[in-house]
């Protein structure tokens, strides 16, 4: 395979097609060697247009998902980020390239494990890595930018209220079949604002089924 052909198509034909035109994301998604966070089984079909198994039930978000992630929550180089759910750690990695600092957080210890030799390769180094259910975190405004990797039933306050002001978290809420893309926004004490950005289906969090539902 042609990697840097498959990447340049990925980029092109999936990524800027979904109305991804951030430069700083369509650059950080195209020097991030995304074929070394994927599992070896699925190395041949790392850049297709589908979500790719990780163990335990967890994908890999489809490339243009990732690119509207990255590109809805405006990461700027003095951010502090908080990621729920590392996976493989390719978007840890990209979302690395875009912050000051990031905790990733996952559920699974082996996906932590394996996550943290991948990002040393890349010489990722503003990175924390931390295994545990990021639905009993007790960060109280603390993260500029949040991004939810699995979905939630509904939206609730558990992640709204480790935001800082002007905080932005991206976020699926909705049941199979009818999931939709958020985008919170702090627009001033206790007031949100929220975006609608594009249906999608992802695997829910584990321990996500009995969320206090949230109010604008």
């Amino acid at each position: 395979m042609n990697l840097e052909y498959a990447r340049d198509q990925m980029l092109r034909q999936q990524v800027r097609a979904w109305e991804v035109l951030d430069d700083r994301v369509l650059e950080v998604m195209g020097s991030v060697p995304r074929e070394l966070f994927v599992p070896a089984e699925y190395h041949d079909v790392a850049f297709a247009d589908f979500e790719i198994p990780l163990g335990h039930g967890q994908t890999m978000m489809a490339p243009k998902v990732e690119g509207r992630l990255l590109q809805s929550l405006e990461v700027e180089p003095t951010d502090r980020v908080l990621e729920v759910g590392t996976g493989s750690g390719f978007l840890t990695a990209c979302l690395a390239r875009l912050a000051d600092a990031v905790l990733s957080v996952d559920i699974y210890p082996d996906f932590v494990a394996a996550a943290g030799p991948r990002l040393d390769r890349q010489r990722v180094d503003n990175v924390e890595l931390l295994a545990a259910d990021a639905l009993t975190l007790d960060f109280e405004a603390e993260f500029d930018a949040i991004a939810v990797t699995g979905s939630v039933p509904e939206l609730d306050e558990h992640f709204t209220r480790m935001l800082r002001p002007g905080g932005r978290l991206f976020v699926v809420a909705g049941r199979r079949p009818i999931m939709e893309a958020q985008l919170l926004t702090q627009s001033g004490v206790g007031a949100w604002s929220r975006q609608s950005l594009f249906e999608t289906v992802l695997t829910p969090l584990v321990n996500a089924e009995k969320p206090q539902p949230f109010s604008l």
